[in-house]
């Protein structure tokens, strides 16, 4: 009983954490074009840290974009701290001024995004490739709120809200900079 009362002040913990909004005010006026910012050499920074916050992973990844007018695609190459690798390819379509729809391996359906003053949005369900303690890997399926801020014209922000089966079970930092 004393476990599942745990259980349930946690979860009841995590679903009242704040999260971005575009109903928040932008401290910035910049004005992100997600095809401009990823079009070309890219590197990024990043880790996931549990809702206890405990960093599980850590990587940096090389990316390439090629924006050509009418979809923006990505080859993103990871390399993590225990050496590990793995590579995600998207591919995005711009369906609207501010409006983006994409796909990739693993991911279940389409991605969406919507671009707001210097902000991007993207929520996508995935079937992610988690190592496990004895050396096997083990796909879980999570669900990502990604919110990007660019910060300077060759810098951006991100912070990608991790859940699974609707629970919070923690975040992903990254720091992209074109190169």
């Amino acid at each position: 009983m004393k476990n599942l009362m745990l259980a349930a002040a946690l979860t009841l913990l995590a679903a009242c954490t704040g999260k971005p909004s575009f109903d928040d005010p932008s401290l910035s006026d910049r004005k992100l074009d997600l095809e401009e910012f990823f079009d070309g050499d890219l590197v990024a920074y990043g880790q996931f840290q549990d809702i206890f916050g405990t960093v599980r992973r850590s990587f940096e990844v090389r990316i390439r974009g090629d924006w050509d007018g009418q979809r923006l695609r990505l080859v993103e190459d990871f390399v993590y701290e225990d050496g590990a690798t793995e590579q995600r390819i998207w591919t995005l379509v711009k369906t609207g001024e501010d409006s983006w729809r994409g796909t990739a391996p693993g991911v279940i359906g389409e991605a969406l995004g919507e671009e707001q003053d210097n902000r991007f949005n993207w929520r996508y369900e995935i079937d992610l490739p988690v190592p496990s303690a004895d050396g096997s890997v083990e796909t879980l399926r999570v669900t990502f709120d990604d919110w990007m801020w660019l910060l300077s014209d060759d810098r951006l922000f991100n912070r990608a809200y991790v859940q699974r089966y609707g629970v919070d079970i923690g975040d992903v930092v990254i720091w992209f900079e074109k190169l």
